[in-house]
């Protein structure tokens, strides 16, 4: 078994705090607990814990002269973006330094000629893709949160989003990055280059590494042109089956939309009476389709697509009128966890991936698993590459409906894994399934894993306990 230096965290001394504020500025470094509090959680339910301060970065010098006080005093670094990660991955450990990159935030280079974006890591995903908007450009992917997620963070969690099935997901549109290691080197790698195939790949060690490999500092995108066209269409059911069925034929046809979401009936229910949008409320499932491209191809999948739907017994095919609709009908899926959120005091959001061919088994094995466990359930996701995300609504002080809880999503996640699926397509490992992680790699995954750990970071300084213990 690979051996890690054991850190033992030990409270920063006055005099390494002293030493940040030098290094930073006064005002870069929080210590009270009051300023603490907002930083002592992220967007995963149920878990909490203060650091020992929070530094704000505005360079990858900064950055270096953190991480290198932290391996002298062999302090935990955790690094944050917005904190809207759904898997713990950045949540604070005791007596660490929380790295906040939100400062760092701005677009240093849209190149045209080479269809690239060049981006500090605390932009948010929504800031990266007006900036290739305003230019004619496209950056396709799109999570859930891209309005106040990080493109750090997108990198760290190999974030997918709703234009995954056609477009790919973030590993797909990274070309370089700089990355500052734990002892404060800072590593360029990757180039603007189309094809590069020097050496070992090393820009894709860090993406979806969660925070545990280096602090990103800089990213370089891939752009795409623009689509000239894009129509949107929302497709309602009575049965989940026929949902799935739809996707299949979709699919079948050579067609791969844009987006090809659904939302089950809770979900449908809490997203009407939290957003009004109008969606119909005597269904079982609905999809979100949408087809983008040449006008024409546009108009021809459009019409394919809601054939389709009809033809497995679609009670409704809903086309947006214009922009303005697509956007409303498209916020009905976008707004499906905040909707969710409303109607319990915890609300623990998951994702598994099963092959398409899965999905219907999956979704009724998911409301079979609630039931059992006498849970409230709203499941929604990316239909069209398999990613569900079963929304458990429930409340964090009952200590024994936690427990059902958690025994509900063993039995999911296990299922997942039985049909040839993972136990996470986009929300990340973090410290919510570490547990999950090596019965699904296998031992010798694992191993590959921990020894690529134990080589960038020997001391274990960063995001310690995410991912692997």
């Amino acid at each position: 078994m690979t051996r890690f230096a054991t850190l033992v965290p030990m409270p920063l001394p006055d005099s390494a705090l002293d030493t940040l504020r030098e290094r930073l500025g006064a005002d870069q470094v929080l210590t009270q607990p009051e300023d603490l509090i907002p930083y002592s959680f992220d967007g995963t339910a149920a878990l909490q814990q203060l650091p020992r301060c929070v530094v704000f970065v505005r360079s990858a010098a900064e950055v270096a002269a953190v991480l290198e006080l932290a391996q002298r005093t062999r302090t935990p670094v955790v690094t944050r973006g917005s904190g809207t990660g759904l898997s713990g991955g950045s949540l604070p450990v005791r007596d660490c330094i929380v790295l906040c990159t939100v400062r760092m935030n701005r677009i240093l280079e849209v190149d045209r000629a080479n269809l690239t974006l060049s981006v500090e890591p605390g932009a948010t995903t929504l800031q990266v893709a007006d900036a290739a908007a305003a230019v004619g450009l496209f950056y396709p992917p799109d999570p859930g949160s891209m309005k106040i997620s990080t493109i750090g963070g997108n990198v760290s969690e190999n974030s997918g989003g709703l234009r995954g099935l056609k477009y790919g997901i973030t590993r797909n549109y990274v070309m370089g990055l700089e990355v500052v290691l734990p002892d404060g080197e800072i590593l360029t790698t990757g180039n603007k280059c189309v094809k590069d195939v020097a050496g070992y790949s090393v820009k894709d060690l860090f993406i979806g590494s969660e925070g545990t490999l280096g602090v990103i500092t800089r990213v370089l995108l891939r752009l795409i042109p623009k689509p000239a066209a894009k129509k949107t269409m929302v497709a309602t059911f009575g049965a989940m089956d026929a949902a799935a069925q739809t996707v299949s034929d979709i699919i079948a046809a050579r067609i791969i939309p844009c987006t090809l979401e659904f939302l089950d009936r809770m979900t449908i229910r809490c997203v009407e009476d939290y957003a009004r949008i109008g969606l119909p409320l005597d269904c079982e499932a609905l999809l979100l389709m949408e087809t983008d491209g040449h006008p024409a191809q546009v108009e021809d999948e459009a019409r394919q697509m809601a054939e389709i739907a009809r033809r497995n017994g679609s009670k409704e095919v809903r086309i947006a009128r214009d922009e303005a609709e697509a956007n409303q009908l498209a916020s009905a899926r976008r707004s499906a966890f905040s909707a969710l959120a409303r109607v319990s005091p915890t609300t623990i959001l998951e994702d598994a991936t099963v092959p398409r061919s899965e999905l219907a088994r999956m979704v009724r094995f998911v409301e079979q698993v609630a039931a059992k466990y006498r849970l409230r359930v709203g499941t929604f996701g990316h239909m069209g590459d398999g990613n569900l995300h079963p929304t458990f609504l429930t409340d964090e002080r009952n200590h024994e409906e936690m427990e059902r809880v958690h025994a509900a999503f063993r039995e999911i996640f296990e299922e997942a894994v039985r049909l040839g699926g993972t136990i996470t397509g986009e929300h990340g490992i973090g410290v919510a399934k570490k547990e999950f992680l090596p019965g699904f790699l296998g031992k010798a995954q694992m191993r590959v894993t921990r020894e690529l750990k134990r080589v960038l970071d020997p001391n274990g300084i960063l995001n310690p306990g995410k991912m692997f213990d």
